[in-house]
């Protein structure tokens, strides 16, 4: 083995056991199975090992291209890969087809976004045998689009495309609306749910468990912690729509959330009609992968916790957030509080192949990644961002527009090929026993 592969295996060691290490010594099992998903692909590698390519913008591929003091601090979403992207029943009742997943939010470069999508498009098209020029040409109509749609915002708006909703949606991601919204909560609860002499309790198995009384009543205590965070709008709830009917907690939720307590707890809802029920959940945030790499102090100091932080960066980033949107702290860790949707749906990107389908869905994905970076500025209720965030974007990239879809375009072949590479080394890793602590 090459000197600079030992070097790279050791720094995938060394980032992965900084960023997971502490979980992993609490529950070495879930993180084993994390690691065997991310071992599945180069792509599914990429989403779960956020850390080592931010760690990656500050080594080997840092570049300030692009940036200066407001352009470098943007509300940012943190983990911008091709799969962060779905459907959900805004605040005004619309179905809409956005960024989602903020986990990982934070305030940094605006580039690392764009950056970090641009990569796992090469990875994708990588994993469907497309060509490098045709992978190029799908990132630059990206970073293209999201450039018109950000010059349409700071212009005023009257040229921008918006939110991409079944009004204006076309071809897959109109299928996809269209699919979410056959979905109903009738069916959501009939699959989590049982009803028991006339009242509904959630189903145990696969991952769900009954608590005990002392957690639940912990649990309960954060809920009315939580109450307290919910915005003026979605605080005016009927007195019956935030009675508890029932708590359970939730292993193995998701690949970024390896070894983490999530509490799904189900609620009366508007009426007390079984089928108005709602299901919400708890989970512990973790720090952002960003935040690793950050050094701006007055970030950190912003935040109560890490729940906090969640919540206030999907508020911040997705107009119109999920009315149940909310934090408090459980056992003294910040955690995340919103409902498990049932009109929730993700785009299957295997289910476009074909370069022209492609095409058409990036230039829309560029639109919706430019409207959530000029949500959270000056215009919105936050005030860690006190700037026009997307009047400052486009000065700094107007400078040489061309040569910033040629940057995209560049990062994303050769950070397609880090990250097939790094792929093979942590496949290696960790079959061979060499990832302490699993």
């Amino acid at each position: 083995m090459s000197n600079s592969v030992d070097k790279r295996s050791a720094h995938i060691i060394d980032v992965l056991t900084e960023e997971f290490g502490a979980s992993m010594a609490i529950d070495p099992a879930a993180f084993r199975r994390k690691f065997r998903k991310m071992a599945a692909s180069p792509f599914a590698f990429y989403r779960g090992s956020a850390a080592l390519f931010y760690a990656d913008q500050r080594g080997d591929f840092a570049d300030d291209s692009f940036l200066d003091e407001q352009t470098g601090r943007v509300w940012i979403h943190g983990d911008l890969h091709a799969e962060n992207f779905g459907t959900y029943m805004n605040a005004s009742g619309q179905l809409v087809f956005n960024v989602n997943d903020f986990d990982e939010a934070y305030v940094g470069p605006f580039t690392w976004d764009l950056r970090r999508f641009a990569a796992s498009v090469a990875l994708l098209g990588y994993g469907k045998a497309l060509s490098d020029t045709v992978i190029g040409e799908l990132v630059a109509g990206f970073a293209r689009s999201y450039l018109t749609e950000l010059r349409a915002i700071a212009a005023g708006g009257d040229d921008a495309i918006g939110s991409i909703t079944l009004e204006n949606a076309d071809g897959v991601l109109r299928r996809v609306l269209q699919q979410a919204r056959l979905n109903t909560r009738v069916d959501l609860l009939a699959e989590q749910t049982t009803v028991d002499n006339y009242e509904r309790r959630f189903s145990v198995g696969d991952g769900v468990f009954e608590v005990d009384g002392k957690t639940r009543d912990r649990v309960v205590a954060a809920f009315e912690e939580y109450l307290g965070t919910l915005p003026a709008a979605s605080a005016r709830l009927r007195p019956v729509a935030t009675r508890i009917k029932d708590v359970v907690l939730r292993k193995g939720v998701g690949i970024g959330s390896a070894g983490l307590p999530s509490y799904n707890l189900l609620l009366e809802g508007h009426t007390q009609a079984l089928e108005n029920d709602v299901v919400i959940y708890m989970k512990q945030a973790q720090v952002p992968a960003v935040a690793r790499y950050s050094t701006d102090d007055s970030v950190r100091g912003y935040f109560q916790h890490q729940g906090h932080r969640t919540a206030e960066s999907q508020r911040a980033l997705q107009a119109h957030a999920d009315p149940w949107l909310g934090f408090t702290e459980l056992d003294g860790a910040g955690q995340l509080v919103a409902e498990v949707s049932p009109y929730a749906a993700d785009l299957d990107w295997s289910d476009v192949n074909e370069p022209e389908d492609l095409t058409g869905v990036l230039a829309d994905l560029g639109r919706a990644v430019a409207r959530m970076h000029s949500v959270a500025d000056d215009e919105s209720s936050h005030d860690l961002v006190d700037y026009s965030t997307e009047e400052a974007i486009v000065a700094a990239v107007d400078t040489d527009a061309s040569g910033f879809v040629t940057h995209l375009v560049d990062f994303a072949h050769a950070y397609g090929v880090r990250a097939r590479q790094d792929h093979q080394l942590f496949v290696d890793l960790f079959r061979n026993g060499r990832l302490p602590g699993i």
